[in-house]
């Protein structure tokens, strides 16, 4: 029998049972167009997320005061953590690879510029903040290199704040008041967006001492520091550990790379992927189970054509063939109907909400149009070894 001859009786049968057809495919096609769909949402999710943490850049480490250790009996816990200061930001500009160092001070407070008031986020920074968060000035300039202590009272704001406050007039060179103390606008950022739910257009950007003053803080909240593209992330880390013991005389300080976030990004992604997996495969095992119970009923339905082809000479393997090719063809087809609507429903979620981010893996497409022939197979296989198995003779009498 050629394979020609296979093709046609199969396609024949899955023909004339129409109805068995369609819904011993639809199985298949629900598991797959969830699969689809799932890892379409799932991938623009990580494209999305992966984007917002790479807005300021893939070189960046993060230094947060904040240890505590433990100590004497239990419970009693000594906090040893000493402010970081700017000088312990300008100190590490001398590690070899570091090419930025931005100390960062944060804190809410109203805005007031020619009786219009905007509560908004004030961020005390210094001149490198522009190359360390890859920030750009749309009009002035951003804030000069003034020696920290002595910083003037400056201020470049973002581009909702200029909006707010400036509406009908160019901001530069105009006074705004930030709490009780007077600024001069100098500069306004070009349009950033929200980073991880953070509106930087709504920020004013001011010098690092003068937020301290302003916020009443001791220490810095953060120290961000840029290091050379292809330098040693970990060799840089361990120097920074290391100064920041000689000046504080402990480890005191939290060091966050900007891998160590994708990694634990990395591992969320993971958790997300191994769900849809799940999820897919209990799609999966529900379709192969229809194509099990469908064949199953086909055997009994169609022991006289078993009959009639073995009495003409077909072989048990020519029997198995023919129905493991029917079972493969229907989950084929499931699958190709699952993929189309699975594509189809995630396009157009995007088009109806373009913030819901969708990237389709062409890989996974393809695999899971094997899985579901595969499946087709595995289920398909008991009862095309039971239609093998039917003597010509009983199958011809039973007819």
């Amino acid at each position: 029998m050629l394979f020609a001859d296979y093709l046609h009786l199969a396609t024949t049968s899955i023909r004339f049972s129409r109805m068995r057809s369609f819904l011993t495919a639809l199985g298949i096609a629900v598991g797959i167009a969830a699969v689809v769909l799932l890892t379409a949402l799932g991938g623009g999710v990580q494209q999305y997320v992966l984007k917002q943490f790479t807005q300021f850049g893939a070189h960046i480490i993060a230094i947060n005061p904040g240890k505590s250790s433990t100590l004497g009996v239990s419970g009693a816990m000594v906090s040893n953590v000493r402010p970081l200061s700017i000088e312990d930001a300008e100190s590490l500009r001398r590690i070899q690879g570091v090419q930025t160092s931005v100390p960062v001070v944060q804190g809410n407070s109203p805005v007031e510029a020619d009786k219009r008031t905007r509560w908004t986020t004030v961020l005390g920074v210094n001149h490198e903040t522009l190359a360390t968060w890859q920030l750009r000035v749309a009009s002035g300039q951003f804030l000069p290199d003034d020696a920290a202590r002595q910083a003037r009272n400056l201020a470049v704001i973002g581009a909702k704040v200029r909006a707010e406050l400036f509406p009908d007039s160019n901001p530069l060179g105009q006074a705004i008041r930030i709490g009780q103390e007077r600024f001069r606008v100098i500069g306004v950022m070009e349009s950033k967006g929200q980073i991880l739910g953070f509106d930087m257009d709504d920020s004013v950007y001011i010098p690092v001492a003068r937020a301290m003053a302003l916020f009443n803080r001791e220490g810095l909240m953060e120290i961000d520091v840029l290091y050379q593209a292809g330098a040693n992330e970990g060799g840089i880390i361990a120097q920074i550990k290391t100064l920041l013991i000689q000046r504080h005389g402990t480890e005191d300080v939290t060091i966050t790379s900007q891998s160590d976030m994708l990694k634990t990004l990395g591992s969320i992604l993971d958790i997300l992927k191994a769900v849809v997996a799940g999820i897919g495969s209990i799609s999966l095992l529900v379709g192969g189970v229809g194509i099990l119970t469908i064949m199953s009923i086909a055997v009994n339905e169609r022991t006289g054509e078993i009959g009639l082809l073995r009495a003409l000479g077909a072989s048990r393997q020519q029997v198995t063939r023919l129905f493991l090719l029917e079972a493969a063809a229907l989950a084929g087809l499931g699958g190709i109907a699952g993929l189309v609507v699975g594509i189809s429903i995630a396009w157009l979620l995007h088009a109806a909400l373009p913030a819901l981010p969708v990237q389709i893996d062409w890989l996974y497409v393809v695999l899971a149009e094997a899985v579901a022939v595969v499946t087709g197979l595995l289920a398909g296989f008991a009862p095309a070894q039971r239609a093998s198995a039917l003597p010509p003779v009983d199958a011809l009498r039973r007819e």
